[in-house]
Order: C-alpha cells, then sequence, then structure tokens
C-alpha cells in the first residue's frame, strides 16, 4: 500500500504536463501528468499517465494523512502544516474526459461569493416520492419536480436511482420532534432511515424553539436531541426556519444526493481504470538516521553541516 504523495519529473521532454503525480488511491496507487506539483495560484490541470516510471526522478515526497475517493472526487489530506488539503475532480467537458486539481484556495477563486439564480437541483427535474402517510404533504410547486405517492419504508419524501431508494428525508414540525424524541419513536424512525445510502430529517422551525415549547422542557428535548445524533450521525438533523425553507432545502438536498449516488455507482471502477503505479523506491534515510548509524559505528561526524559522500554510500551499502 502506497502511503505518500509523491511529485516526480515527467521523463518525456514533449509533454506540456512536466510532473507525475503518484496519489495513494487504491493498492497500487494511480499516476496522473500535472501542470504543477501542487494547486497554489489555481487549479492545476492533469491527465492520466500511463505508468509510473521505474527510474523515476523523485522530486517531492509528502506523507499522507488521508486519501478517499468520493464519487469523481479523490479527497487528499497531507500531514504538513500548511497547504495540506485538495481534491481531484474527474469530470467530463466536450466529450472529453480532463481531471483537475483543485486546493480549498482555488476553489473558492473558482467559484466567488454571488448570488445564483434558482434553478433544477443538480440540473434535473427531480422524481419525488411521497408517503402515501404524508397528510398535508410538500408540493414542490415553486420547485421543478414532479410527485408520486407511494408507501415509503422510512422518510416521507425520497427519491429513486435504478429502481431503488437512494436517499430520503423525514420532516418533522417542532412539536413532532420533541414528542418523537421523548417518546423514543425518533430514534426508531433514524434506525430505519440509516438502512438507506443517504437521509435526512428536517425541522420546520429554528433550533432555538426548542427551548420555548410550553410544555416541555427544553434542556431534557436538546439533551435527547444530541444523543440521537451522537447515535446516529449518519442522519443529520437539519433545522430550517419555516416550511417554506424546509421545502426548498429537501428539493436542493434530494437532488443533491442522486448526483452524488449517481456518481459514485458511474465511477465504481475508477481505480482499476488508471494504470498500475507499480513499485516506488523507500524513502530515503534522514541526516539524523546516518548520523546516528555512524557514531554506532565509531565514526566521528559533524553535528551539523553536509555528510560526506563516502559515509552515505557506506550507510546506504550496509543498510542494503
Amino acid at each position: 500500500m502506497v502511503d505518500d504523495l509523491i511529485v516526480a519529473r515527467n521523463p518525456d521532454p514533449d509533454s506540456r504536463l512536466p510532473y507525475l503525480v503518484r496519489v495513494p488511491l487504491g493498492p497500487t496507487g494511480v499516476v496522473l501528468k500535472a501542470r504543477e506539483p501542487w494547486p497554489r495560484a489555481s487549479k492545476v490541470y492533469c491527465h492520466r499517465a500511463e505508468g509510473w516510471p521505474d527510474d523515476a526522478e523523485i522530486l517531492e515526497r509528502h506523507t499522507v494523512r488521508s486519501c478517499s475517493r468520493r464519487g469523481p472526487a479523490i479527497d487528499l489530506v497531507l500531514t504538513r502544516a500548511r497547504e495540506n488539503r485538495s481534491q481531484l475532480v474527474i469530470t467530463r467537458a466536450r466529450g472529453r474526459e480532463v481531471i483537475f486539481w483543485q486546493s480549498p484556495r482555488t476553489a473558492k477563486q473558482a467559484r466567488p461569493g454571488v448570488h445564483l439564480p434558482t434553478a433544477r437541483a443538480h440540473g434535473q427535474v427531480l422524481d419525488i416520492l411521497v408517503d402515501t402517510g404524508e397528510r398535508y404533504p410538500y408540493a414542490f410547486g415553486s420547485q421543478q419536480a414532479t410527485t408520486r405517492r407511494q408507501r415509503l419504508a422510512a422518510g416521507d419524501y425520497a427519491v429513486e436511482l435504478g429502481g431503488r431508494v437512494v436517499a430520503a428525508v423525514e420532516r418533522k414540525t417542532l412539536e413532532d420532534l420533541a414528542g418523537s424524541l421523548l417518546s423514543g419513536k425518533l430514534t426508531y424512525a433514524l434506525a430505519d432511515l440509516t438502512a438507506l445510502p443517504r437521509a435526512a430529517v428536517v425541522v420546520e422551525d429554528r433550533y432555538s424553539r426548542l427551548f420555548k415549547l410550553p410544555h416541555e422542557p427544553g434542556a431534557r428535548l436538546a439533551e435527547v436531541l444530541a444523543e440521537a445524533q451522537a447515535r446516529f450521525p449518519a442522519v443529520p438533523i437539519v433545522f430550517c426556519e419555516s416550511r417554506p425553507l424546509a421545502q426548498e432545502w429537501t428539493y436542493r438536498w434530494l437532488g443533491a444526493c442522486l448526483a452524488e449516488v449517481g456518481a459514485a455507482r458511474s465511477t465504481e471502477d475508477l481505480e482499476a481504470s488508471f494504470a498500475p503505479g507499480g513499485a516506488v523506491p523507500d524513502a530515503p534515510a534522514s541526516p539524523a538516521e546516518v548520523r546516528a548509524w555512524a557514531r554506532a559505528q565509531g565514526i566521528e561526524v559533524s553535528d551539523r553541516g553536509r555528510i560526506p559522500a563516502e559515509l552515505l554510500r557506506r550507510f546506504h551499502d550496509e543498510s542494503a
């Protein structure tokens, strides 16, 4: 298992992407050609590499804290203090695959804080399933969606992918939330929701109003709510200020889940589609390790400055 992010020089002199980047994704890692060794000033354009050369000239090597894939995105976190987070996004433009490497700063520059107009949820008209048990369901009249009444195993609103429910939302008024918290009904509802790929609870009110209900102990409600979220962290409980805002949040969240799950399914074999990384040499020993070895051998060596080449050769010969 490759544990480091490794940057090497691209041996192809004619390539416009002068770096090779080995990402520790999967059992052997994946290899990309990149325009820059890290996305500092702007997004970095990348392309798939044919493989990792045996005699790669390694320029940088960084220890990775985590490397995980969410659909077409690869999230990368290094152990260093600065410039430690980045993301590789695999998408398509003009009919061909493109890969962009971005950091939080470059992503923010690409999407400045401007008002976005209302539009379809992730570019599609949603077909939302509405549980037949909902007495006064959301109509989604101001959103681009169609609704179908159907008995749902969990939640009040859901979307399907390939004939299976992949995301659901349980709707609660504040009073209903309080009652189900104290009676324990919400615990069973959350347990059912965790069986789905994506699930959430939306509350048609502010969190602060938990402490203003006339016949319910606010502190007790907050405590039980916190316990429920700690027990079922995969099912967020979201407070919206009003019913219209809760409806809008439900619409946007279901659309985002449908896009996320769809992208994940379409890229299930992403790692296998890259050229294998191949063998990578061990990280070189640090000067401190060489000095410690030399002193253990009775060899005098200075505390600072460059270590003699002959001593380095002897260290590597005896450590091989």
